[in-house]
């Protein structure tokens, strides 16, 4: 009797975690000792709080290999220029717009020049094959990027020239070239994430039909910083957001087409989150709507701030937006919300397995 009375006591003083590891055993009284229960609450009652040194090392550890700091950027302050263009069948007016779209850019100051998803092509599997292009050849198999390489030089911007079809050793790529500038081809991005959906009575699409994934995350050194590229759907996957911002990231750009389902539910949304998620600026620019076209897209070109706030932004038709960005925010807003030493790497952990197999 006495026992049991102790027995009774011991439990109503344990944690409920506590007792729901050892309700098995009460069911089975021959199992339930009273050492057992009482080492059972020492474990959990009686750890030590964490101490600043071991906060340091387990922030360390929540990236594998550690984070790269946030490199001092090659200017602080410079302005961006988001060119919303509509999209047309015919390959050299989509080229000429383009290139008139980018000069009204660079006219109004933009440093950084941004373009749509699929600029140069309708956006549809029947069209890639037919609007693809050898970009490693370049020259007149790839006019739209020589155009790029062109008008990077001539101005002396950076542009990320949105996504055209690629044809690559017999694959169908959808490709993001970024130039600086002197004209050179500084990256190439292929979409990782291929856009295959299907919502009953709403809209189905499946680029695997006729492109191939890419398989490197894409961050390059520029005239306006670190960036890191994504493409449209790449947008959802916060993991490669994270790892862009491990690799010390300033800044993430996403050209992006967004369709008339997702784009009201999803696309501020995901920018504001990666933007909030990494404490960096995130860039986006769409195709204006063309309601007559196969594939209808959302426009709403943006660019967020650090703290997931709109900057600047447009509705659906075309437009040239232009945004500040301001890099000395960066640090402040990790100063004053430091969650990038707050990690816990005792409990979780992001690998960057192309870091991690270089090294």
């Amino acid at each position: 009797m006495i026992r049991n009375r102790l027995i009774m006591k011991a439990l109503a003083s344990l944690s409920s975690s506590t007792l729901s590891l050892r309700c098995c055993s009460y069911n089975n009284k021959s199992s339930l000792n009273l050492n057992s229960l009482f080492f059972a609450r020492r474990r959990f009652h009686s750890s030590p709080p964490i101490s600043m040194a071991s906060a340091s090392v387990n922030n360390e550890r929540a990236r594998a290999p550690p984070a790269i700091p946030l490199p001092p950027p090659p200017l602080s302050k410079f302005k961006i220029g988001l060119c919303q263009l509509s999209v047309t069948a015919d390959k050299e007016k989509n080229i000429a717009h383009a290139r008139q779209a980018i000069q009204d850019a660079a006219s109004k100051g933009a440093q950084l020049v941004l373009l749509p998803e699929i600029w140069n092509s309708p956006y549809s599997n029947d069209s890639f094959p037919v609007y693809a292009e050898d970009i490693d050849a370049g020259g007149d198999a790839s006019p739209s990027t020589a155009m790029l390489s062109d008008l990077a030089r001539l101005l002396k911007i950076t542009i990320i020239g949105g996504s055209i079809p690629e044809r690559s050793g017999g694959n169908l790529y959808n490709t993001c070239c970024v130039f600086g500038t002197d004209g050179k081809l500084k990256a190439k991005h292929r979409k990782i994430h291929l856009f295959d959906m299907d919502i009953p009575g709403k809209i189905t699409f499946m680029e695997s039909k006729t492109l191939t994934a890419g398989e490197t995350p894409t961050i390059v050194d520029t005239e306006v910083g670190r960036i890191g590229i994504g493409i449209c759907y790449d947008i959802r996957f916060p993991e490669l957001a994270m790892i862009y911002a491990a690799r010390g990231a300033h800044l993430l750009c996403y050209p992006g087409a967004f369709n008339m389902t997702t784009g009201p539910l999803h696309w501020e949304l995901l920018q504001r989150a990666r933007a909030t998620d990494n404490q960096l600026y995130v860039a986006t620019c769409s195709p204006a709507r063309d309601t007559g076209s196969g594939y209808v897209a959302w426009g709403h070109s943006t660019l967020v701030g650090p703290w997931g706030e709109v900057l600047a932004t447009t509705e659906h038709e075309e437009a040239i937006i232009i945004g500040e960005i301001d890099y000395s925010i960066l640090e402040q807003r990790r100063t004053h919300l430091p969650v990038t030493k707050q990690r816990r790497g005792d409990l979780y952990q992001l690998v960057d397995f192309q870091r991690l197999n270089s090294h």
